[in-house]
């Protein structure tokens, strides 16, 4: 039997008893209810005319009344409440039931006048007073029923006293069940819980197929998950190890040079004015390079925090992108490497105006590090229904996803040998270099370029992807979200 089963039987048969005695109670209270119903209200319908023949005079409405022949009628079993014509009490026989202070809304004043309303403890009546035809006042007569409240009471102890033995028996039976049936199959996987906490081996055992057996199942695959995320935490512990190495080391050899040239410098040996500026120059560039892997780094370590978020503002998608895609010409230049730039942005963005343009500049420095003289990049930034598709090469037109509404596109494209596809889903890991090579001999970064791309855009509530085939070259899409009217990325 599933445990849920039994669980609810169990239950229902708990439960069933004192419904029983609820039953009883309420057949039995209504039957002494029925009998003494008429006679009590006979006598209560008499009690009520004697103290309605002395309250219903104008004279005990005046607000400096002397109410004395009032206070007589009152009786231990008797409360009565003075209101004027606007709800205000003028004499209350009980002020714990209705405070002097108390004041009663029109709504409550008006309701059920010249109605006796029976209620569990005590009837109730209500009368408007007149002098003439001018309302004056209203009052409100309690007669208790401590005679049947009394009753009542008895009745609910006696059936109380008879079955309340029968239920702890019951109940007394079903703990004992409940204790046999899940005590020690709970107890059992508390012990397997506690050895997995302490590192121990955990053995499994037949989960069976209730509901305790579902749970220990959950937590078998519960513990294979932590498991498994325990080794993918080694292992990213294992890859910043070997990020710290690697970074350590790259740092290491610029660091030599400008140790070597900066003893050179502070040496008394004969140089030239040529050398000395060669030598400073040297130096310059090997810090500035040292520097640039160190931005990268915290960077990137900011960029790996779930809680860090970069600020942004917003600004006019065409000025921001006109200006972003405008700097790349003499660099380009230089390379002897032809450089087509469009930009067709309309609309509001929400950027970080300076990672965005690391976002640039980390793609464009890619890009003419892999494309060779006398060969073209392209650099696009465009609306989700301007993308410059004759610029693209017929396999990202192809892979790519270009037809997302509410978005603008950064498009780095240039030709060049391409990306080996069993290299290309590893682009955007930390220190990851397609062309292992290139690394000792054009260093200009800690590798970390291309990540820290992918993690700003992510930022943004945007993404990015790179194409490409050997032998003819390499596309990278950014896509960052449009702004809706509450200024919030669509």
């Amino acid at each position: 039997m599933k445990i849920k089963t039994w669980l609810l039987l169990s239950y229902f048969i708990v439960m069933i008893l004192p419904l029983t005695a609820a039953f009883v109670l309420f057949a039995w209270i209504q039957a002494y209810h029925q009998d003494l119903n008429v006679e009590e209200y006979v006598q209560k319908r008499a009690q009520l005319q004697s103290l309605v023949s002395v309250l219903d005079d104008p004279k005990w409405y005046e607000i400096n009344a002397e109410r004395a022949q009032v206070e007589k009628l009152i009786q231990p079993q008797v409360s009565i409440v003075l209101y004027n014509r606007d709800g205000v009490v003028l004499y209350t026989s009980d002020p714990l039931r209705v405070s002097p202070q108390f004041s009663l809304g029109r709504k409550s004043l008006y309701e059920n006048l010249y109605a006796l309303q029976q209620g569990y403890r005590a009837y109730s009546y209500k009368q408007p007073v007149f002098s003439g035809r001018e309302l004056v006042g209203f009052f409100d007569i309690q007669l208790s029923r401590d005679e049947w409240v009394s009753g009542v009471s008895q009745r609910v102890w006696l059936v109380a006293g008879l079955f309340i033995g029968l239920f702890a028996l019951i109940y007394l039976a079903v703990a004992i069940g409940v204790h046999r049936k899940l005590n020690s199959r709970l107890n059992h996987l508390m012990r397997q819980m506690t050895a997995f906490a302490q590192g121990d081996t955990v053995r499994e055992l037949p989960e069976g197929k209730d509901e305790i057996g579902h749970l220990t199942g959950h937590f078998h695959q519960m513990r294979r998950q932590i498991e498994a995320a325990r080794q993918k935490l080694a292992q990213e512990q294992r890859e910043k190890e070997f990020m710290i190495a690697a970074i350590s080391h790259d740092l290491k050899t610029p660091l030599m040079s400008i140790c070597a040239y900066a003893e050179s410098l502070a040496s008394e040996q004969a140089l030239s004015a040529r050398e000395r500026e060669e030598y400073r120059g040297i130096i310059f560039e090997k810090a500035h390079y040292m520097k640039q892997m160190l931005d990268d780094l915290l960077m990137y370590t900011l960029l790996q925090s779930p809680t860090y978020e970069i600020e942004r503002v917003e600004v006019d998608g065409g000025e921001f992108f006109d200006m972003l895609v405008s700097d790349y010409e003499p660099l380009c230049k230089e390379k002897h490497i032809e450089l087509l730039v469009r930009s067709e942005v309309r609309g509001n963005v929400r950027v970080n105006p300076n990672q965005m343009i690391r976002v640039a500049d980390n793609l464009m420095s890619n890009a003419l590090r892999h494309t060779k003289p006398g060969m073209r990049i392209w650099l696009a930034a465009a609306s989700s229904d301007r993308v410059p598709m004759e610029w693209l090469f017929d396999f990202v037109k192809e892979e790519a996803r270009l037809d997302r509404p509410d978005s603008v596109f950064l498009i780095v494209q240039n030709e060049g040998e391409g990306i080996a596809p069993d290299k290309l889903p590893h682009v955007f890991d930390p220190l990851y270099q397609a062309d292992p090579a290139r690394r000792k001999q054009e260093a200009r970064g800690a590798g970390l370029g291309l990540s820290i791309t992918r993690r700003i855009l992510e930022k943004h509530g945007g993404d990015v992807a790179i194409y490409s085939k050997e032998k003819i070259g390499s596309c990278v899409i950014c896509r960052l979200p449009f702004m809706n009217e509450e200024g919030e990325p669509k």
